[in-house]
């Protein structure tokens, strides 16, 4: 006899995530493909605009991309929920324009999607990065950093205080790690990935690499000339993620690895 576990346990996520967005009648991007809530996966930014293309999504066993978003402006910037279960990312205005102009937010269970406003003064939102309870976005701006609701609470944007910022500033960073000892920073040479932890100076992480990426608890991926490479924390060689009719230009990756709980901070 079949387990129905897993099939209760979607149930239980559509149930909730269909609280969380209004119902707009939208298919779920993810359907027959990817198990929200159970399998790992990757979104990434796929296609040739300036801006951005479309969000397309793959198994963490590899596979051919698929996309899950199919609109005529760019998305960019997209960032998992720590249950997998949405998608929070910046949309421009066309996809000739190379500034993102809003904040949205896709339930990956039923396809819904919300727009989340900022308030005057804000400037243009950079990136996003979700609290560690998944009620939260911190969302990047030309003015500053803003905490924003996420469905379904209101999106009541308020300003990051200085005492809050440390906090705010790690949801945007990659940690690498369980309990995270280091994250993914610029290194001095342009084009060069490095880590750096709590003390001492950073360390070189890959070599002509970009869109670093946690890749579980144990292992961190980048792009290295459009090639996706899985490189452990200790010791062990990095290895090619197997995929196939990669879109053009594959950049900006965010992952969902591990179903239990997110990293947790020293």
């Amino acid at each position: 006899m079949l387990s129905t576990r897993p099939l209760l346990r979607t149930a239980n996520l559509a149930c909730i995530c269909s609280l969380l967005f209004a119902c707009t009648g939208s298919l779920p991007p993810l359907r027959n493909r990817i198990e929200v809530g159970r399998d790992r996966y990757l979104v990434f930014v796929g296609g040739g605009g300036p801006a951005g293309g479309d969000l397309y999504a793959v198994p963490a066993s590899g596979g051919q991309p698929f996309p899950i978003t199919f609109t005529n402006v760019g998305e960019m910037r997209p960032a998992l929920s720590p249950d997998g279960a949405a998608l929070a990312f910046l949309r421009g205005g066309s996809l000739r324009d190379s500034t993102p102009s809003s904040v949205w937010v896709m339930n990956l269970l039923n396809g819904a999607e919300r727009d989340l406003n900022l308030p005057q003064g804000a400037g243009l939102p950079r990136g996003v990065g979700w609290a560690r309870d998944g009620r939260s976005l911190v969302v990047d701006t030309e003015g500053g950093l803003y905490r924003v609701g996420v469905p379904p609470a209101p999106a009541a944007p308020r300003a990051v205080t200085r005492l809050q910022r440390a906090q705010a500033e790690s949801t945007l960073a990659v940690w690498l790690g369980n309990p995270a000892f280091a994250r993914v920073v610029p290194c001095a040479t342009p084009d060069d990935l490095c880590v750096a932890g709590d003390t001492g100076a950073p360390a070189l992480l890959a070599r002509g690499a970009t869109d670093a990426v946690r890749w579980g608890p144990d292992s961190v991926a980048y792009l290295t000339r459009g090639l996706l490479e899985i490189r452990p924390l200790g010791p062990g060689r990095a290895r090619r993620f197997d995929w196939s009719s990669v879109p053009r230009r594959p950049r900006q990756l965010t992952t969902f690895m591990e179903p239990s709980s997110p990293p947790a901070l020293r």
